[in-house]
């Protein structure tokens, strides 16, 4: 998929115009124009093809024929003249999350720091702290801002794997007949938040011919080995995929060996030891007469060790295993168990499709209702509504609501929460949706005890249903704000405030392991995919993977209620 390419581009351009001091409105529609890129379920590609670029919110004429030259040529002219009017080595510093355009020149010009290892050297060193506007805190910032482009260079995000992985396993499908059972491993297969590489199992009576097959795939950009039973590719994208044939009576325990984690797997070898057996990729086997007794099946391999079944996304050594021993494990949350989305934004805001396009798309998946949660005033780079577009608004839905059956259309609104914990309507004009999702949009560099405040004196309005990306952060880009989780979870217990998780792709926010701490504190959680193009939409099962790993069953999610139970949850 090119949609990553095309979004690095747009963003490297907005870098550009910000040190060359352009005109902000353009450097905005860069940024908006590559988040929406990157978040798309569809190759853009694709949309080239069928031109429908212009369906992108934020892609006009213009930046749909930059798309198509960068589809069609790997390049962009207009970048290349930008890149000529700046040092090279200030914008590899602005690659660093937290370091903008004012403070990579400063430390050019300044410090002579030319790359990144330079401005890591000197931040340890502490030789930064000393220059104009530059404090400790800016150190420690950059240090971490390091660190994240280290994981980013090491490492994919889930969706990206995803998409991958599906493209590879269909490739295989088709391409090899000789496939019979094939399911990706590793750390993909526990829905961890970010990948490494892809390492996919598959069955077969002829492994020469999957083999063969698999070397060949499209995008396959150099063969790391070539095998009878297993080989490794680096694809055009610079990931590595293993795949392996193993024997149909071996699947199961493969599985588990292959899905790991390491630590989960370490500690079952421990369980088998201690009963006289041992566990392996091809099996269970009695430690005394190598006897096998478990392979084709996960199920038979945890069963032989006296243990349930134990889903993929909780296998990281975080007391599964004694819950499945005493058969205490969840019933985790499933995709199905899914009945609306709480964060969808429509051409009110910064959306490209209408509320009715929205809610026929909604009704196709077969949801209860859809909750339209478009921007409050505030935040115009993303054209929030002024209180007269939100009567508007308000009185479009009634009039759908009216006309289209079979769903439920809920008015809501994604408000901001200003400097002061305040909300960005008035009281008269919240109290007219159906509920009020709050985030913070701004001010992501402020003290721990500063946003814990803001966060929490949103919740104690009684006006906020929901509290949407509660950390802010964007993966490999922003990372999260500091929050006293301890203070936010009691106050949303007390106000009975869900707080979201984000399912767009880059956000995965809550994390699982803040979500399984929200839930222990007795808070709901509630995912919403942060919508701008129909297609996104299916970006809830990403947000369902981070439930999942958190050990949420419905009880504990909002989306999980039906309609006439919503209602009344909103009416309390």
């Amino acid at each position: 998929m090119k949609n990553l390419d095309v979004a690095t581009f747009f963003d490297e351009i907005a870098d550009i115009l910000e040190i060359l001091d352009d005109n902000p409105f353009k450097i905005r529609a860069y940024r908006k124009a590559a988040l929406n890129v990157r978040g798309l379920t569809e190759d853009v590609a694709l949309l080239a093809r069928a031109d429908r670029l212009e369906e992108i919110p934020g892609v006009g004429k213009d930046l749909a024929a930059k798309i198509v030259e960068i589809v069609k040529t790997g390049r962009l002219k207009h970048y290349e003249e930008l890149k000529r009017k700046v040092p090279e080595a200030i914008l590899d510093l602005m690659a660093v999350p937290g370091i903008g355009p004012k403070t990579a020149k400063l430390l050019y010009e300044k410090l002579k720091i030319k790359s990144v290892e330079e401005l890591e050297k000197k931040a340890k060193a502490h030789k930064i702290s000393g220059l104009p506007g530059l404090k400790e805190k800016t150190e420690e910032n950059i240090l971490r801002g390091i660190e994240l482009i280290k994981k980013r260079a090491e490492r994919m995000s889930l969706k990206e794997a995803l998409d991958l992985s599906g493209e590879v396993v269909a490739a295989l499908k088709k391409n090899s007949p000789a496939v019979k059972r094939i399911a990706p491993a590793g750390s993909l297969r526990r829905m961890k938040e970010t990948v490494r590489d892809i390492d996919i199992l598959v069955t077969s009576d002829k492994p020469k011919n999957v083999m063969d097959a698999f070397v060949k795939l499209p995008m396959v950009k150099d063969v790391l080995a070539h095998g009878p039973t297993k080989s490794s590719v680096l694809t055009d994208t610079g990931v590595q995929v293993d795949v392996r044939v193993v024997e149909p009576e071996s699947f199961g325990a493969a599985l588990v060996y292959f899905t790991g984690s390491q630590a989960h797997n370490i500690h079952i070898r421990h369980i088998a030891k201690k009963t006289g057996l041992k566990v392996n990729e091809y099996g269970v086997f009695i430690e005394k007469t190598n006897r096998k007794i478990a392979g084709r099946e996960e199920a038979d391999i945890y069963k032989a060790l006296k243990l349930t079944l134990i889903p993929p996304e909780l296998r990281e050594d975080r007391d599964e295993i004694e819950a499945a021993a005493k058969g205490r494990l969840p019933k985790l949350i499933e995709l199905s168990d899914i009945r609306g989305d709480f964060h969808v934004h429509s051409k009110w805001s910064d959306g490209a499709h209408s509320i009715e396009e929205i809610a026929t798309a909604a009704k196709k998946i077969g949801y209860e209702y859809i909750l339209v949660t478009d921007h409050s005033k505030r935040l115009k780079v993303a054209r929030g509504m002024t209180e007269k577009d939100v009567l508007k608004k308000l009185k479009e839905i009634q009039k759908i609501n009216e006309e289209l059956k079979g769903i439920k259309i809920l008015s809501g609104a994604e408000v901001d929460i200003l400097s002061d914990g305040t909300l960005d309507y008035s009281k008269d004009i919240l109290k007219k949706f159906d509920m009020v999702v709050a985030a913070i949009h701004s001010g992501f560099k402020e003290s721990k005890d500063k946003l814990t405040m803001r966060t929490v004196r949103a919740m104690e309005t009684g006006l906020v249903q929901i509290l949407a990306h509660p950390t802010g952060r964007l993966m490999g880009v922003r990372p999260a704000y500091e929050l006293d989780f301890d203070k936010v979870f009691k106050v949303a217990t007390q106000t009975k405030t869900c707080l979201e998780i984000n399912a767009f792709a880059e956000r995965l926010d809550l994390d699982d392991v803040n979500s399984k701490a929200a839930m222990e504190a007795g808070v709901i959680l509630a995912i919403g995919t942060d919508m701008h193009m129909l297609d996104q939409l299916g970006s809830i099962k990403l947000g369902v993977s981070v439930a999942r790993r958190a050990w949420l069953e419905k009880k504990n999610v909002l989306n999980a209620l039906r309609l006439e139970d919503l209602l009344k949850f909103i009416r309390k």
